[in-house]
């Protein structure tokens, strides 16, 4: 196990659509390891394989102590209803929080190291997390999901931050 660095913007990886995982072998069993120590850090929610440069179809989650991974994710139901406009920021582009609409509900589907399936679901936050990590597995970040003002003003920012 790691604490892995993270990757952040430009990085070709997180724009990188992720390999489904079709063996479970040491390499994937060291990747949850990293994820689950990467993502155990104060004010960490979320961490997709593509953030500690791993084009694999995996993430972990903190959520109020509640850690876990899952791997091969798919999301089987976002609701219709959107939850509240919520600034939402990501590790990969440190500093930065806009308002990103998504659902108010999602569910994921996916499994364990040992094949076992694993579902996640939940409001509010779960729902923000399941999309935003399935985002980064198909290499997307949540800057792509922003009003058209809020990209603008937040790629303005971002091209700040690079040149300060």
């Amino acid at each position: 196990m790691a604490m892995r660095e993270i990757r952040t913007t430009g990085d070709p990886v997180l724009r990188t659509v992720c390999d489904p995982i079709t063996v479970i072998d040491d390499r994937v069993r060291t990747l949850v390891a990293d994820l689950v120590e990467t993502v155990d850090y104060e004010g960490r929610a979320g961490l997709a394989a593509n953030q500690i440069g791993v084009s694999l179809r995996a993430f972990s989650w903190n959520i109020d102590g509640d850690i876990g991974y899952i791997l091969n994710p798919e999301i089987v139901e976002n609701s219709d209803e959107l939850q509240e406009l919520g600034d939402e920021g990501c590790l990969s582009v440190p500093g930065l929080w806009y308002p990103c609409e998504r659902p108010a509900y999602a569910k994921a589907v996916g499994t364990d190291l040992e094949g076992n399936e694993v579902v996640i679901e939940g409001e509010e936050i779960w729902a923000r997390l399941i999309n935003h990590e399935v985002d980064h597995l198909a290499g997307k970040l949540y800057l792509d999901r922003l009003s058209k003002d809020a990209r603008r003003a937040a790629m303005r920012e971002l091209r700040a931050s690079l040149e300060a």
